[in-house]
């Protein structure tokens, strides 16, 4: 195969390419995890021999990857030290004036997302954002949808607002162009953050939906839930019977949750779990429902075992959560922590049932039912995200001078020219962990692994494609159709391509794999190339149609209740016209 490769040029560029594509199939069907396909994508190469073992090798040396690493660990500093918390309670002070709340809040995520990394600010306001809509008496799918797109307009404000930027900028300069400082991508992201809102506030809140989420739609708030496990006695009448058959169980108010015997639990296989002596039955009722099974023969009585009071919470997967990627029945959480998990909602779908089996996943979000000590200890140990409440947690908030310091100092000093963001932000990381900002196991937990492997292995990709010749055979083909076309439509046209593609698939593969080839249809156009790269860099950042397109929208998804079409119903026409000014606008910034 090496050799065939060797002896057609074409084949080798062909053979690149039906490899990407491929792996752009398995992103879009979610066969595999989008780190998985990339890894695997760039393996093939190498063995096929697209890739050369040394190309591979200089993949490493690129500094955008290791940047947006010390960017997460400087942003953990920053959420440990409470740096951020001081604007959790702005909703608290404002709530009676909502306009106010909404618009500081809106105003602190755009700015806040301009100089940290826009994820972990999402993760943070989700829960001020749900609180603030239940003071304000409205859904939190009001306030979610409005809340992503803001954190992605917000990224494009600088380099450092979002992984996308710092990554095309790295795949620039690997490909000859000068680096990008800081905040030269600033007047496009005013232009961006300008109509997104102008957008939100005169359109998109005519098309914001009104949705119920999970835990509205599961239990009701307003009357007290109690857990109760009550005890099957040797003389009982159910002995011998299906539990889904018992009416007992199966009455208003009252709520079959699991059948515990000896120390297994049988939940997974209810509808075949014939009741025994000793079977402990776990209910979830309402105190008039709880009073009526203590009279009743069949069970022991419920006071002698256990009634405790319960609440129903949503909890958030983040990427730091220490669930992702592990089956919810092997971490056997009823017995561990005395929580049970009622529902997973999951994109547009919610799952109920054969719960053990799933696999946890970034964007879930889990229904959790138990007593509130309980799940506070759960999300404290799993590090989760109640998306009811702000979390409360201890701070150390006599740090958080040296955290905010050590990110301004990254922003003035890079402004300034003095040296390369890189360098600036491996010393502010240097300086958080030797200050105890932030413990060192602490702060790692807060890099997205995967997202740093997916960006390596994407990176790895874009070098195939180059030096197999595939960006030329793309260019080449591309090129004659742009020729003779103004500024607007070609820059448009790159424009579009990333977006749909970025809709589909991860924005941050699409960004290594369009980069290359906005670069080199510059060259054969006869164009500069810095305004196509801007280009990609916003377009794989403003992505607002789909919940898939940016980790943002998957973040809001759950905790909004939201359906797969409101995303589209609001996203597309912001999409569109989004792309048609930034097109409009970056000739006028960067001239061709």
């Amino acid at each position: 195969m090496t050799e065939l490769i060797d002896i057609s040029p074409t084949g080798s560029a062909l053979l690149t390419l039906a490899v990407v594509i491929l792996m752009f199939v398995l992103f879009v069907r979610e066969v595999y995890p989008t780190e998985v396909v990339a890894i695997g994508g760039a393996a093939v190469m190498l063995l096929l021999g697209l890739l050369p073992y040394e190309k591979a090798l200089d993949v490493l040396s690129n500094p955008a990857p290791w940047t947006i690493a010390a960017m997460f660990l400087i942003m953990g500093a920053l959420v440990r030290t409470g740096a951020l918390d001081a604007f959790t309670q702005l909703a608290e002070s404002y709530t009676s004036r909502p306009r106010v709340a909404i618009a500081a809040l809106m105003a602190f995520v755009v700015l806040a997302s301009g100089i940290v990394a826009n994820t972990p600010v999402v993760v943070v306001m989700i829960p001020v954002f749900v609180q603030l809509a239940r003071k304000l008496g409205i859904n939190a799918s009001r306030l979610l949808i409005p809340l992503s797109y803001a954190a992605i307009m917000g990224g494009t404000l600088s380099l450092i607002g979002t992984s996308t930027n710092l990554l095309v900028d790295g795949v620039a300069r690997a490909q000859g162009l000068a680096p990008f400082s800081i905040f030269e991508v600033t007047p496009i992201g005013l232009v961006v953050v300008a109509w997104g809102m102008l957008y939100l506030v005169v359109v998109g809140r005519w098309m914001l939906p009104e949705r119920d989420s999970m835990a509205d739609m599961l239990s009701d708030r307003s009357r007290m839930k109690f857990f109760t496990e009550a005890v099957i006695p040797p003389d009982s009448n159910l002995i011998g019977r299906e539990v889904l058959s018992v009416q007992l169980f199966q009455r208003e108010g009252v709520r079959l949750i699991d059948v515990v015997r000896g120390d297994e639990s049988l939940r997974r296989n209810l509808r075949d779990v014939v009741l025994q002596v000793g079977d402990i039955v776990v209910l979830r009722s309402q105190i008039s429902e709880l009073l009526s099974l203590q009279r009743n023969k069949s069970l022991k009585r419920v006071d002698q075992i256990s009634a405790v009071e319960t609440t129903t919470v949503e909890a958030l997967i983040t990427p730091g959560c220490k669930m992702v990627g592990r089956q919810l029945g092997s971490m056997r959480l009823r017995r561990r922590y005395g929580v049970y998990v009622l529902a997973v909602h999951r994109r547009n779908q919610n799952i109920g049932r054969q719960l053990d089996e799933t696999v946890v996943r970034i964007g879930d979000t889990l229904l959790l039912e138990g007593a509130p000590e309980d799940i506070r200890r759960l999300s404290a140990e799993m590090e989760m995200v109640d998306v009811t409440q702000p979390t409360g947690r201890a701070y150390r908030r006599e740090h958080a001078p040296i955290a905010i310091v050590s990110l301004l100092a990254i922003v003035a000093l890079a402004a300034m020219g003095v040296a390369p963001i890189f360098l600036l932000t491996v010393l502010a990381v240097a300086a958080v962990l030797l200050t105890r900002c932030i413990d060192a196991d602490e702060a790692f937990s807060f890099v997205e692994g995967r997202l740093l492997a997916m960006i390596f292995a994407m990176l790895a990709v874009g070098a195939a494609l180059e030096h197999s010749g595939a960006v030329g055979l793309i260019v080449n083909a591309i090129a004659p159709l742009l020729m003779d076309l103004p500024a607007f439509f070609i820059i448009w046209s790159i424009y579009l391509l990333t977006s749909v593609l970025t809709e589909l698939v991860s924005n941050n593969a699409v960004a290594v794999v369009v980069t290359p080839i906005a670069i080199g249809l510059a060259d054969v156009v006869g164009i500069d190339a810095r305004p196509l790269v801007v280009a990609v860099m916003v377009a794989a950042s403003a992505s607002f149609a789909t919940p898939i397109g940016y980790q943002t929208n998957m973040m809001v998804y759950g905790p909004g209740g939201y359906r797969f079409t409101d995303f589209m119903r609001i996203g597309i026409p912001l999409n569109l016209s989004m792309g048609l000014i930034v097109s409009a606008c970056i000739p006028f910034i960067w001239p061709l």
